[in-house]
């Protein structure tokens, strides 16, 4: 492995990485789905099954602080995971202080994991929870006006998927997009991806695996539903927030995407954490990633504000 300098907080990832093909996925994602969502003293967390699009049913969360009153915004959450992995107990975590911190409800999908449902089973899972929530809004206590989207890695490539669905299927458009070192381009051809190829946590190598899961051939159209990299255009996308981790083989992947919103007439602030590498948020009691959540939810709260 090559040498990286990681925060001394995050020292104890040095020689991590996530198993992404170490196990059958069928046994390693049933046994992460025994980790449910429950409700605690501060957010209410109600679990919904809605109808999906193949005749599947989806799960979603639904986090409400308790003490949140009226119709509140609402952040349509996508967790990461390499389109492989379910979620984990710390993405529920921050699911719930974004709740918290930004003043929200939290709409949190369980969509369908590769390599058994490849391309474009999430995006599709995922683009059908965020109509559900469009529609169900009033039942919700939410804003109908005020929905922004976000994720984590292969979370922010389905979060940047929904903005470009909604604008070409003609839908409500999210008001913002928080994207948290999204991967945006199956292509892999960044200066980050020749340098990070055995960086800790998540590598190049493992970038290679999770494209062959999910996206075994390219579909006729549309590449950019999985790629949103290759979108033709960027116009009339919503305002981005877009982080990238120092030592992340996707960090230029997430600064080239914010750069094409630019040059779009997208306004976009970036954020770059230093010693990091993807992922680092598994520490999850460094004071690093503590405050690194407490921005986005700054972030996030100050979009709904406006």
């Amino acid at each position: 492995m090559a040498k990286y300098n990681l925060n001394p907080q995050y020292k104890v990832l040095t020689h991590f990485k996530l198993p992404l093909w170490r196990w059958p996925a069928t046994a390693l994602q049933a046994g992460m789905r025994t980790w449910p969502c429950r409700s605690d003293d501060r957010v209410q967390v109600l679990t919904k099954h809605i109808p999906g699009p193949d005749g599947n049913k989806i799960k979603v969360y639904v986090m409400r602080p308790r003490t949140l009153q009226g119709d509140a915004p609402c952040f349509f959450y996508i967790h990461g995971g390499g389109f492989y992995f379910p979620s984990a107990p710390y993405h529920y975590t921050f699911a719930k202080e974004y709740a918290m911190q930004a003043g929200c409800v939290v709409i949190y999908p369980d969509y369908r994991l590769a390599p058994k449902y490849p391309y474009p089973a999430a995006a599709e899972d995922c683009w059908a929870a965020y109509q559900w929530t469009e529609e169900q809004a009033s039942k919700l206590g939410i804003d109908p006006s005020r929905i922004a989207v976000g994720g984590d890695s292969a979370g922010g490539d389905l979060a940047a998927v929904m903005t470009l669905m909604a604008r070409d299927r003609k839908a409500v458009q999210p008001m913002f997009q928080l994207l948290i070192y999204p991967v945006t381009d199956r292509r892999m051809a960044t200066e980050s991806s020749k340098r990070f190829r055995d960086a800790p946590v998540w590598n190049t190598a493992l970038s290679e695996k999770m494209w062959e899961y999910y996206l075994p051939a390219l579909p006729a159209e549309h590449v950019e539903y999985a790629s949103p990299m290759e979108a033709p255009s960027f116009e009339g996308l919503p305002e981005a927030y877009v982080e990238v981790a120092e030592f992340d083989s996707l960090r230029d992947e997430g600064l080239n995407y914010a750069a094409a919103l630019e040059a779009a007439g997208v306004k976009v602030t970036r954020h770059e954490t230093s010693g990091t590498p993807h992922g680092f948020e598994f520490i999850s009691n460094a004071a690093l990633t503590q405050a690194t959540v407490r921005h986005r939810a700054q972030i996030l709260k100050e979009a709904f504000e406006k």
